[in-house]
């Protein structure tokens, strides 16, 4: 087997356990269009320099914060979700895309990992390179101020 077949194995064995978590973080971070257009120039991006990525501690960290940089640069405002046309029945709040769209974007990429894609505090912790305790503050903080500025009260 060459080198070469054994970085396109683990490479492929590292897209298929976090590219769509990478995808998933990038598009809460950055909207949908431009999210997911950065994880897939992130995961280009790694495939050209696996020999080096693919040793760092935390690589899926590392194309994280690649896909956030570039797309901060290629977006304008942030594109959430539109809500749903007033004639239908809205599967989420018609105002959470605008409300998600106020957080501060470490909030809104806790808050919709984590609550809203059901990953763990841990994963998310790892995938953005910050403590579990932080990613814990960022999402209790984002869903405290979603309640607000959605009017929502704790039963």
């Amino acid at each position: 087997m060459t080198t070469v077949e054994t970085d396109q194995e683990s490479f492929t064995r590292f897209v298929e356990r976090v590219g769509p978590g990478l995808t998933q973080a990038l598009v809460a971070a950055l909207g949908g269009e431009v999210g997911r257009e950065m994880s897939a120039e992130a995961l280009a991006y790694g495939w050209e320099h696996w020999d080096r990525v693919g040793t760092l501690e935390n690589p899926a960290g590392y194309l994280y914060r690649v896909g956030r940089n570039r797309g901060r640069r290629a977006r304008g405002p942030l594109l959430l979700p539109d809500p749903p046309p007033p004639h239908s029945e809205p599967l989420v709040e018609p105002g959470l895309p605008a409300a998600l769209g106020r957080l501060s974007g470490r909030q809104r990429v806790a808050v919709m990992l984590v609550h809203g894609a059901g990953w763990t505090v841990s994963e998310t912790a790892e995938l953005l390179g910050i403590s579990p305790g932080s990613v814990h503050r960022h999402a209790e903080r984002g869903l405290r101020r979603l309640r607000n500025l959605l009017g929502v009260t704790d039963a």
